[in-house]
């Protein structure tokens, strides 16, 4: 009678996949709070915005050369797999309990896009007080209008509903299913089959991605500069 192998710590989530999260998640909280208290502090909320800018191209980049989890491939929520999920009739490949399930992946990419427009139209908004995008001169009036209106509005209400139903969900797996998630994005490991593949995560990657971030951050810090 066949037996499934032992479970063991597989590494899932490599080390610049986690700081990516918990820096990320720090700077998503800074930002909304910089942005309420307003007045001196949204110097810092400039700031955090191009630290978010930053991160983002690291994880655009580091989805097609991270740790074998971290690469969009491994859990982009394509139709079938998206359905095979909701089925509960997984394929034997598709290792949903790993990383990302299509759901999550959804969430994930969601949050990624808003984000995105998020830090694009800060670069151009103006909140008609003191403080200005960098890259204002290059759009219209009414394009700056347009985008600081999604910026204060919509984009914030929007990102923050993402991160109540992250929470939500984190929550939901815990106590429903007995799935901790939070732990994985801490340690890195998670007890798995050991013939699931694990994330490379070696000096080597580390190196190679602190050597990217810090090429992203350079590109950051030279589209900011075209306003100068």
């Amino acid at each position: 009678m066949s037996s499934d192998p032992p479970a063991s710590g597989v590494r899932v989530w490599d080390l610049p996949t986690r700081l990516f999260h918990w820096v990320l998640a720090a700077t998503i909280v800074g930002s909304i709070v910089t942005a309420k208290v307003g007045g001196n502090a949204m110097v810092w909320h400039m700031r955090l915005g191009y630290l978010v800018a930053t991160l983002l191209a690291f994880r655009l980049v580091w989805g097609f050369v991270g740790g074998h989890w971290s690469r969009f491939a491994s859990f982009f929520p394509t139709p079938s797999r998206l359905a095979r999920y909701l089925r509960g009739a997984p394929r034997v490949d598709d290792h949903f309990e790993v990383g990302h399930s299509p759901l999550g992946a959804l969430s994930v990419f969601a949050m990624l896009l808003l984000l995105g427009v998020q830090v694009a139209t800060g670069l151009v908004a103006d909140d008609e007080i003191a403080t200005t995008g960098p890259l204002i001169a290059y759009v219209s009036g009414e394009t700056s209008r347009l985008a600081t209106a999604w910026h204060e509005q919509w984009g914030q209400w929007l990102i923050i509903a993402l991160v109540v139903l992250h929470v939500a969900a984190i929550v939901f797996y815990r106590v429903r299913q007995g799935r901790n998630l939070v732990g994985p994005m801490l340690a890195g490991d998670k007890p798995l089959p050991a013939h699931v593949p694990a994330s490379r995560d070696n000096a080597a990657t580390r190196l190679f991605a602190a050597i990217l971030a810090a090429a992203c951050a350079a590109a950051v810090g030279w589209v900011v500069s075209l306003g100068s």
